[in-house]
């Protein structure tokens, strides 16, 4: 917990035998972040952080509360601590879709005035730093690292099936044809897994839905007139093509999809076993194989390949790809705002970055971590994954978001468990979204 700097303490007899009382005053930043079983990385990075601040800060402890969790109950938990000013953190790990939402909420330091000292914030790519703005224009969060999205596939798998590699689908049709051959070469193999369902949470939107959303001609969100769509096509569509994944059997059972630690078995089983063709997901993928990562896999350089998702019918650009990624941020409520910004950029510093990057197969947000021959070489799979920049997409960075990616998420479920068909999945979902956002923020496409 926090040793308290507020002690109360009156501004007479007690103070004035210290001549400075907030130097003698011993302070405690509190540090809260995401830790799993397979995500280290950045629990190595504070932890670094840490030591590196607390040599140079006299005084100064640094608190370090990794909360065990998915992204999901992590979310959960660091909004229950932000409730109240004395659970609340000082510098936080923050999902990118959700800094809108939580300015809004009253849970972010505005960054800006400190930004403007700080000489690394140059370093930082333009495009990366509007992660962390909100509507104002203000600059509320720090990003670590981004991402894609890409098909990842085990080469024999497909190679057994008769499909040469590097394999490169150009339409969602040759991903099916693809997917079938697999199966008919290997009835016990999964073809083609993509994440539906609430149990994978955000999981499902960014690693399944809007792959294929995107590539249709219809969007989840209008940028120029701020407007959510509904009753597009491209809606059903991406349904439609879910459902025939799962029906054919050409995906993981209905109930192993709903179940949150698919993904495990995805990396820990099924890819190394060589029991699963493809997989769609994020360009952080060799994290978990690499030395050190949860689920060290010797080889699987030669082993897997990674190929861009196509478009529905191969129409311009051709691929899709999603990025994401994550911040740091400093609590609105802390007592130390410029203390916590110093550490916020400690752990953001070229050295913590370059390593955090590494380890969690991150694609770099500093120009000059980008260009480091260590980061360059540090899997097989940089260059591809990175290249898909080029035709990525990002979640509306809107307060609603959150409540919207649920509901998509819902459609899924109700398409794959053979609840509902595409069409009233896609129908219910409309409803949804007009009754979440008001129908003055909706747009009919």
């Amino acid at each position: 917990t926090r040793v308290s700097n507020v002690t109360g303490r009156s501004s007479g007899a007690s103070t004035s035998c210290s001549p400075t009382p907030e130097a003698a005053e011993s302070k405690t930043l509190k540090i809260v972040y995401q830790k799993t079983d397979s995500f280290t990385a950045l629990d190595t990075v504070m932890q670094d952080a840490k030591k590196e601040f607390e040599a140079s800060n006299s005084g100064v402890t640094v608190d370090l509360q990794p909360i065990q969790a998915n992204d999901d109950d992590y979310g959960t938990k660091l909004a229950l601590a932000q409730r109240s000013a004395d659970t609340a953190p000082d510098v936080f790990y923050e999902d990118t879709f959700k800094v809108r939402s939580d300015v809004d909420a009253g849970y972010l330091l505005k960054l800006d005035s400190y930004l403007e000292k700080w000489d690394d914030w140059g370093a930082f790519n333009e495009a990366a730093k509007a992660a962390g703005r909100a509507d104002d224009g203000g600059i509320y969060a720090v990003p670590l690292g981004t991402d894609t999205r890409a098909i990842w596939y085990n080469k024999s798998v497909l190679q057994k099936a008769g499909i040469s590699v590097p394999w490169q689908p150009k339409t969602w049709d040759e991903i099916l044809t693809a997917a079938r051959a697999m199966k008919a070469a290997d009835p016990n193999v999964i073809p083609f897994n993509m994440y539906a369902g609430k149990g994978t949470g955000e999981g499902t939107v960014m690693q399944g839905f809007y792959e294929l959303l995107y590539g249709t001609d219809s969007s989840l969100y209008d940028e120029n007139e701020k407007k959510w769509v509904v009753g597009s096509q491209g809606f059903t569509d991406s349904l439609a093509f879910l459902k025939t994944l799962y029906d054919e059997k050409l995906a993981v059972s209905p109930a192993e999809a709903l179940d949150a630690n698919v993904w495990k078995k995805v990396f820990g089983e099924w890819f190394p076993q060589g029991k699963l063709g493809a997989t769609v997901e994020g360009s952080y993928t060799p994290s978990f194989w690499q030395k050190g990562g949860a689920y060290e896999w010797a080889g699987y350089e030669q082993e897997m390949g990674v190929a861009m998702f196509p478009t529905q019918k191969g129409q311009d650009p051709g691929g899709v790809s999603m990025s994401g990624g994550w911040t740091l941020a400093v609590g609105a409520k802390s007592k130390n705002p410029e203390l916590a910004f110093q550490f916020l950029s400690t752990a953001l510093n070229k050295k913590n970055a370059l390593a955090y990057d590494i380890n969690n197969s991150q694609i770099a947000v500093r120009t000059d971590v980008a260009s480091e021959p260590e980061y360059l070489a540090a899997n097989p799979f940089v260059k591809d994954v990175s290249d898909l920049v080029k035709v990525t997409h990002y979640r509306p960075a809107t307060a609603d978001y959150p409540r919207i990616s649920t509901a998509v998420q819902v459609a899924t479920e109700s398409v794959i468990t053979g609840k509902q068909s595409p069409e009233d999945a896609a129908a219910e979902y409309d409803a949804t979204v007009r009754k979440l956002v008001g129908e003055d923020k909706v747009l009919e496409k």
